[in-house]
């Protein structure tokens, strides 16, 4: 049975110097981002754009969101297969190409490198991570691969 889900946020633009859009460096492109509950994220374009780099573009937050997603699913499915996670990080990157008429992500891949408890746990780690990967509901939702390539190692061999 299909459960809907509805996600709303608020991105207001913060970039008005004075002059509104008068000019293509009249404005800058800052912006807010927030929703009921979580603080609010500061956000721009990337820098290459025009962007300021001390914000978040949202590039940065569509590779943060499939890390997330990714991480999530992961540490549900080790939790229902007694596999004990102790440390997780991912160095997840995103490639994008611009183009004169826009551009588009070409790939993204995610860098876990995942602690467990026992060398015993480290094989069904690391199959963990393709369940993970077909469950993403963000993975599923983009036009490009994402990738996963994880690292795992058991806490008792870090010595």
């Amino acid at each position: 049975m299909a459960r809907p889900h509805t996600y709303e946020t608020i991105v207001t633009w913060t970039g008005d110097r004075g002059t509104g859009t008068s000019g293509p460096r009249d404005y800058s492109p800052d912006v807010e981002i927030a929703a009921d509950g979580p603080g609010v994220i500061t956000g721009s374009s990337d820098p290459a754009f025009g962007g300021d780099p001390a914000r978040w573009n949202p590039e940065q937050l569509l590779v943060a969101s499939l890390s997330q997603c990714h991480l999530l699913w992961y540490l549900f499915l080790c939790a229902r297969a007694g596999v004990v996670v102790t440390t997780y990080l991912d160095r997840a990157t995103g490639d994008m190409t611009a183009h004169a008429d826009g551009g588009r992500f070409t790939e993204v891949v995610l860098r876990p490198q995942v602690t467990v408890a026992d060398s015993a746990m480290t094989e069904e780690a690391v199959r963990l991570h393709a369940e993970a990967h077909r469950n993403c509901y963000i993975a599923k939702s983009v036009a490009f691969p994402v990738r996963c390539e994880p690292v795992v190692s058991a806490a008792e061999l870090m010595i």
